[in-house]
């Protein structure tokens, strides 16, 4: 068998760790899940009305964050989740002499931390980071690259390519957590004594629209009133949970922004029923309306679906007796996407749509009420783009019940928030610099913390600072717009007029912060 290929310093690191003796008591089992463009409102929980029951139940017994954010990008977030890094500070983009894509010796994944603590690592679905699972720290992992559901070809098991072995009936999310169960069944058998992290990264709801066909019967009455009417009813439903207020105005939709990528061609092949912008739903044809209904089904049902597999991957835990002891975080990578495109196996517009041999995208006006009540989308990073649901249960460790978290929060977070959970040390490595994050662990058992760092944001020209309730935010090209989040939580009202000054320091201090990641980044 072929040795797996891994960084010699990472190696050397591994193996520092793993040679020193575990630390106390084991710590609690950690099941972090992520979602794939998921709207913020998409759950039942934050709003919505897709049917979410394990989500819910999650949030019902545990905590819910309302003002969690990711960097409103799939490979960006996923280094940020990883690493505890912007991914500004771990991406070695165009760097004379260094590969592209690679990261840091001084930022390795969360599981080389956690081995010391005597932990297994499992890793199953998307990975999109740089590297392979198995050589970055995990011990078994389920690899899927490309977003298809139905006919998926670059799939990898513990880093070797694995031959495609679905048929009929085979759906990715499905797979996905079926490997997951199979490593913490493996888990049960063979390491009892050890404490276990799994990473479990659904591609759902990401394109293409792809779902079971009893699953988007489920739905498919459900969206003809249009997404106006549902995305008003999911702000009134948000504001009687508590997630937002109805002092919050609701922003109206924003009928001139469209995709972030225009591909002309799509659109000839979708046909008339595809929409580039979010016009009243009044203003579409009856056809298009259809089109447009029918494609929300199918988002719906990939996000019910993501719901039933993570409600089997708990039930195995419950099967462990491990489930009081384990923390479980649940979040999306971005909001939901207003990109339209066909790639893939193409798009077949006399095969059902949501079948393997169709290719259809979310678009701007669904994307527009899934992300309620915040404005824009993927990979903007005004609301729309960067809020994330983020759902924090540990029957063992959090008291509350149900409650909602104010606590501004980044997913550069989440490794401390891990560390502090399970006792693990950031070794001292030559060149590193301080981590951005604060752990969230403080906020399980009060209300909202007082965060000390800005949490920053950039992704292709679009760029964001936010300290304390000030956020600054530009789309690119644009001109800096200023809100107070405190007052105007959806972004409705820009103050940078009237606030020339901290326009003034919140945008040098964003400047100063993308100066030292390109410093760091050359160490």
């Amino acid at each position: 068998m072929k040795a797996v290929e891994m960084n010699p310093c990472l190696l050397i690191l591994i193996l520092l760790l793993g040679a020193s003796p575990m630390l106390g008591a084991k710590g609690p089992n950690i099941l972090l899940v992520m979602a794939d463009d998921l709207g913020y409102s998409d759950l039942g929980c934050y709003g919505g009305e897709i049917d979410t029951p394990n989500l819910d139940g999650l949030a019902a017994n545990g905590l819910r964050y309302t003002q969690f954010t990711n960097t409103a990008r799939c490979w960006p977030t996923r280094a940020a989740l990883l690493t505890g890094y912007y991914a500004q500070q771990v991406r070695r983009d165009n760097l004379p002499g260094i590969k592209r894509g690679s990261r840091p010796d001084w930022a390795p994944l969360l599981p080389v931390f956690l081995k010391e603590r005597g932990y297994r690592c499992y890793h199953s679905g998307k990975w999109h980071i740089d590297g392979k699972p198995v050589a970055q720290g995990f011990d078994r992992s389920y690899s899927i690259s490309n977003h298809g559901f139905f006919r998926l070809k670059d799939i990898m098991l513990d880093d070797k390519t694995l031959p495609f072995e679905g048929g009929e009936g085979w759906y990715a999310t499905t797979s996905k957590a079926d490997y997951a169960i199979q490593f913490l069944q493996e888990h049960a058998k063979t390491h009892p004594e050890k404490p276990f992290f799994q990473y479990l990264a659904f591609t759902a709801p990401h394109f293409p629209l792809h779902a079971k066909p009893e699953d988007i019967t489920l739905f498919r009455d459900r969206y003809q009133e249009g997404w106006d009417i549902v995305r008003f009813n999911r702000w009134k439903r948000q504001a009687g949970m508590g997630i937002t207020e109805l002092k919050f105005k609701l922003p109206p939709f924003e009928p001139k922004v469209g995709p972030p990528y225009h591909f002309e061609n799509a659109y000839k092949i979708l046909g008339e029923g595809e929409v580039r912008f979010p016009v009243p739903w009044d203003a579409l044809t009856a056809s298009q309306q259809a089109f447009q209904a029918e494609k929300m089904a199918i988002h719906a049902a990939m996000v019910y679906r993501l719901d039933l597999e993570l409600g089997r991957v708990i039930n195995q835990i419950k099967k462990m007796g491990q489930w009081e002891d384990t923390v479980v975080m649940f979040l999306s990578d971005n909001g939901a996407s207003a990109e339209i495109m066909v790639r893939g196996d193409g798009h077949d517009p006399n095969q059902p749509m949501g079948s393997a041999f169709t290719y259809l995208c979310l678009g701007p006006g669904w994307s527009t009420a899934c992300n309620t009540p915040f404005r824009r989308h993927k990979t903007w990073v005004h609301g729309g783009g960067c809020n994330t649901p983020l759902i924090v249960h540990w029957p063992a460790g959090i008291e509350a019940r149900g409650e909602i978290r104010q606590t501004p929060g980044h997913v550069v977070d989440i490794v401390p928030t891990i560390l502090e959970l399970t006792s693990a040390k950031r070794p001292a490595l030559a060149h590193a610099p301080l981590p951005p994050g604060e752990s969230l662990v403080g906020s399980f058992s009060s209300g909202r913390c007082n965060r000390e760092a800005p949490i920053w944001y950039s992704h292709e020209g679009n760029r964001a600072i936010r300290s304390g309730d000030w956020k600054l935010v530009a789309a690119k090209g644009d001109p800096w717009e200023l809100y107070n989040l405190g007052e105007d939580r959806n972004e409705s009202t820009d103050l940078s007029s009237a606030h020339p000054d901290t326009v003034k320091e919140l945008a040098r201090v964003w400047q100063d912060m993308e100066t030292q990641f390109a410093s760091e980044l050359k160490k």
